[in-house]
């Protein structure tokens, strides 16, 4: 898989395995990934962390006045051969996976300044392209030019078990029910948010990986990037 670089942006639902796909996709091209995705939760643990998140209710205006104090950061862990989420220089990769992140994170991602933040920062990570990026609004809104749009989307019962065993294996105690509601009340938030809701880009395709294998997966990437760069040299 040769030629130029170029961009490669994923979107799509929650626990739809963008991330996993999306790193795939850059070892198999060495290419940088990018964790949009870790980059809000990042966010949402700084505000748990700091009492800008209490009974439930968020203090936006705090969350505003605090973007400037939240350094985000993708540094790569030879031993764990991945890169890792640093918040203002402490290793979050886990703490921002619990239950309590992802159950605001959805919130935070909708305020319009953590929006316009992120984004930048996420523009100015893939400015020399050979990226791989997965969010909800990479080709839409960071990327609308990206070469390739991929829009992700599995059925809800199927990723919400797919979240469920991830979760127990990180030791978590959590019930099915609890992921699926998490995983419908995320969908909504994403869906219907004012700035940058969760949509497919008109030039996206789609993939649905409720019944097909990681390898299906990739050999279905596969034919779309070569037709991509066979395109470049017309």
């Amino acid at each position: 898989m040769e030629g130029k670089k170029i961009i490669i942006a994923i979107d799509g639902y929650s626990s739809t395995g963008k991330s996993s796909f999306a790193k795939q996709i850059a070892r198999k091209l060495s290419y940088i990934y990018v964790d949009t995705g870790a980059m809000y939760r990042a966010v949402t643990l700084y505000c748990i962390e700091n009492n800008l998140i209490r009974n439930c209710e968020l203090n936006v205006n705090k969350i505003i006045d605090n973007l400037n104090d939240i350094k985000i950061q993708f540094i790569f862990n030879n031993n764990a051969e991945k890169s890792e989420t640093f918040l203002n220089g402490e290793n979050v990769e886990n703490k921002i996976r619990n239950v309590e992140v992802s159950g605001y994170v959805s919130a935070i991602s909708a305020i319009p300044e953590v929006r316009t933040q992120m984004v930048a920062l996420q523009r100015e990570i893939g400015k020399n392209k050979g990226i791989v990026m997965d969010g909800r609004d990479i080709g839409t809104v960071v990327f609308p030019d990206a070469e390739i749009k991929i829009f992700m989307t599995a059925k809800p019962e199927i990723r919400a078990m797919r979240r469920y065993t991830e979760l127990l294996q990180n030791g978590d105690n959590v019930t099915l029910q609890e992921i699926e509601k998490n995983i419908c009340e995320r969908d909504y938030i994403d869906t219907h948010r004012n700035t940058s809701p969760l949509k497919k880009a008109d030039d996206a395709v789609i993939l649905d990986n409720s019944h097909i294998s990681v390898e299906e997966q990739m050999q279905w990437f596969e034919k779309i990037f070569q037709s991509v760069i066979e395109k470049q040299y017309l």
